[in-house]
């Protein structure tokens, strides 16, 4: 039997825990959150505390979730793997590229495993969409590209002021909302990107230091061509797009569902399922990953999604930000 603790008990944690709870083969045996009107949040059986390096002296634990604000991410990763205790960690794996490079280290260094939550690498239809590809039945990935158009209101970034501070969260839309679009785009491209020219913007009157607004042009090593546009300006969430063309056809996968694409016809290839832990923004593959993941910590067979794969996204933000910055294409 696995047990897991749960650091940070906000909307993402909630999610984490109902995902822990769905397991027949864990229990959440810990929660630590430094707020203490929470602890009547806390689950039967999991008990509370506001310290989360007193919660790894005092419990006997297997894993550590760490569902944090941004710039907390390493540090209690950093903590958790001193003490032992592999992890799972939610996205983004740490503020930049700079901090994510000291992250990956962890594992080696302290002997631990370290699961990235990039759940959506294992929605049927991205899975689904990675076996063609990966069949080269129809040739070269040419083109992708990937849209996010969300609503945030004031009152999201006053209840969670770190949010809009660049030394808390390590900018606005790129890395909180639409970093899962980034790594599926890369992810789905198969190789690095080499080159990018972006630009950020702040087009909400909210007085944030995050961006609210990007957008990103991505050669890629290979030779394909992306596009990339975030925004949390729109009038509300509206589900995220991809589209890719390869030699031999195209792909686009938008509301949920797969689609290839023939002329006027979109035949269905692959449905994420409706059912949701949490928000449905949040996609709905927390529970598959975290099971594989505990396999893993317990039979030591299997697969999980390593630190260093959180890294192509970070680099892509970060020369988007940098070529925003300068106004000139960066390399990557």
């Amino acid at each position: 039997m696995i047990r897991a603790a749960l650091i940070g008990l906000g909307v993402i944690g909630k999610v984490h825990s109902a995902a822990i709870e769905s397991l027949q083969n864990a229990v959440l045996a810990a929660v630590c959150d430094t707020d203490p009107s929470k602890k009547s949040q806390v689950p039967s059986g999991a008990v509370f505390y506001d310290d989360y390096e007193e919660m790894f002296r005092r419990e006997k634990l297997d894993v550590v979730h760490i569902c944090l604000p941004h710039f907390l991410h390493y540090p209690a990763a950093k903590a958790a793997a001193e003490a032992g205790l592999n992890i799972f960690a939610e996205k983004p794996l740490a503020l930049n590229g700079k901090e994510a490079a000291e992250f990956v280290k962890l594992e080696d260094r302290y002997g631990v495993k370290i699961c990235l939550c990039l759940q959506n690498r294992l929605n049927p239809t991205t899975e689904t969409l990675c076996r063609l590809l990966h069949s080269g039945y129809y040739g070269a990935l040419t083109g992708i590209r990937g849209s996010v158009s969300w609503y945030r209101s004031r009152e999201y970034y006053q209840a969670g002021p770190w949010r809009g501070i660049m030394a808390q969260a390590g900018g606005g839309c790129m890395i909180n909302q639409a970093i899962h679009t980034l790594d599926l785009m890369q992810y789905f491209a198969g190789s690095p990107v080499v080159r990018v020219r972006g630009s950020i913007a702040q087009i909400l009157d909210y007085g944030l230091e995050v961006e609210d607004t990007a957008v990103g042009h991505f050669e890629f090593e290979n030779g394909a061509a992306g596009l990339f546009t975030a925004s949390v300006a729109n009038y509300t969430d509206e589900n995220v797009e991809l589209s890719l063309r390869c030699e031999g056809a195209e792909f686009s996968l938008r509301d949920r569902k797969l689609f290839r694409l023939r002329g006027e016809e979109h035949e269905l290839l692959a449905s994420d399922t409706a059912e949701f832990s949490g928000k449905a923004v949040y996609g709905n593959s927390h529970v598959k990953l975290i099971g594989r993941f505990y396999q893993v910590l317990e039979t030591g067979e299997g697969w999980y999604i390593r630190p260093e794969e959180g890294l192509p996204s970070l680099a892509m933000i970060d020369a988007v930000r940098e070529s925003s910055r300068t106004g000139a294409t960066v390399c990557v």
